[in-house]
């Protein structure tokens, strides 16, 4: 199977990390939808990163379908996520905030970086950073309350967490802080220092 898209991608990372937990063998191909749109359309029409290629040739999309087929392929006893419901619907807050933080990062950089300054509208601008706080200080408020496990592994709220982090940090540094979230940030410094993680850089 192959993962076509670029590590900057947080989505990308995700399931490039996750593959890798789950003892998952990805073939990588680096190909981005901006600077190589049309060698990505030919591989998936619809030009969204992360593409997983089946070897079959099917081809799947969306990171969090992707590691659905690959959590179903690896079996529950290798699962990222915990099969109690209270563990597993904390797991599944925990991921859909920090999914909501990637989207948030991801639309405030297209507005910056692609948009040109004469156009942007400061009202969206305002409420897209608005919602990128609002997610954080939810994610800081669920480690305060409980934190993650740091004792060498990471699932896939850890995962997801970490990445998200990493990836605000890496595109829109200035609307976080360590100082704000210092438990988000230890414990993306712990994700980030795992071999999955080093092994899976961003850039």
């Amino acid at each position: 199977m192959k993962l076509i898209g670029m590590l900057d991608s947080p989505y990308v990372r995700r399931v490039a990390i996750s593959a890798k937990r789950l003892d998952i063998e990805l073939a990588h191909e680096s190909v981005s939808v901006f600077r190589t749109f049309e060698q990505f359309q030919q591989i998936n029409p619809v030009v969204k990163a992360p593409t997983l290629v089946l070897d079959d040739g099917e081809v799947l999309m969306d990171s969090t379908l992707i590691i659905d087929y690959l959590e179903a392929l690896a079996g529950p006893e290798r699962s990222l996520m915990p099969a109690p419901i209270e563990d597993r619907l904390r797991a599944l807050r925990l991921i859909g905030l920090a999914l909501a933080a990637c989207e948030k990062s991801v639309q405030l950089y297209y507005e910056r970086n692609l948009r040109p300054a004469d156009i942007q509208f400061g009202p969206w601008v305002e409420r897209v950073e608005g919602q990128l706080a609002a997610a954080y200080n939810a994610l800081e408020r669920e480690l305060e309350k409980q934190p993650l496990k740091t004792d060498g592994v990471i699932d896939q709220a850890g995962i997801t967490l970490a990445v998200a982090w990493t990836f605000t940090n890496y595109v829109v540094a200035d609307q976080v802080s360590t100082e704000k979230f210092p438990k988000i940030a230890a414990f993306t410094a712990y994700a980030e220092g795992l071999d999955v993680f080093i092994n899976t850089p961003i850039f």
